[in-house]
């Protein structure tokens, strides 16, 4: 199982990131190590040594099939269902690596820094790319988006990863995330959710 993840997907964010609006010639990929996934709605530890840890609430799509090379006009029958989870980001030690021009690995694919929500099977949404989803923490929400603002849809990223990677069941990929981001502290109670549905929900300790 290969865990993805897209990074300055979303416009708002990178002004947020940047101090600018901008989109990114190709889409900006990484990856996060399987030991990262935190599901079934158990605690998030931040670490110790890694300074402040950002949320990113983000729409993360499963994929259903073995595919290769896909093109983007047949990508949507290479996913099956969606979640919110978050890209926990190591966020002084990102900056840091920006600026060295190192990969982002370190920052995002500790222990624990993609939480998963429950699956939710696609066919139950009109359309995918016009999902709204929320990031809630202690009850108040954070972070807004929609899938219909994400600068790279969801077939076009499937289309692009496949080019570098064989994708395989079980593989996720997070789509990006809207403005909003900040630090969670211990005891804060985290919620995500898509449109009126809550599919994520965990504490951090």
């Amino acid at each position: 199982m290969k865990i993805f993840a897209v990074g300055m997907n979303y416009i708002l964010h990178n002004k947020e990131l940047d101090g600018t609006l901008y989109k990114p010639e190709e889409p900006v990929i990484f990856t996060k190590a399987d030991s990262s996934l935190l599901k079934d709605g158990k605690p998030f530890f931040p670490p110790d040594d890694l300074g402040r840890i950002d949320y990113e609430g983000e729409l993360v799509v499963r994929i259903c099939r073995l595919g290769k090379n896909i093109p983007v006009r047949f990508a949507h029958r290479y996913y099956d269902a969606v979640t919110v989870g978050v890209d926990f980001t190591a966020r002084e030690l990102q900056s840091r690596l920006r600026k060295e021009g190192r990969p982002w690995e370190l920052c995002k694919g500790f222990d624990g820094a993609a939480t998963i929500g429950d699956w939710v099977d696609v066919a139950k949404f009109r359309d995918v790319q016009a999902l709204r989803f929320r990031l809630e923490v202690n009850g108040l929400t954070v972070q807004e988006g929609c899938s219909a603002d994400m600068l790279f849809k969801i077939d076009e990223l499937i289309a692009y990863i496949s080019r570098w990677f064989t994708l395989k069941t079980g593989d996720i990929i997070y789509t990006g995330t809207p403005p909003g981001v900040g630090p969670v502290s211990v005891d804060d109670h985290i919620t995500g959710w898509i449109e009126d549905r809550k599919v994520l929900e965990f504490n951090v300790k």
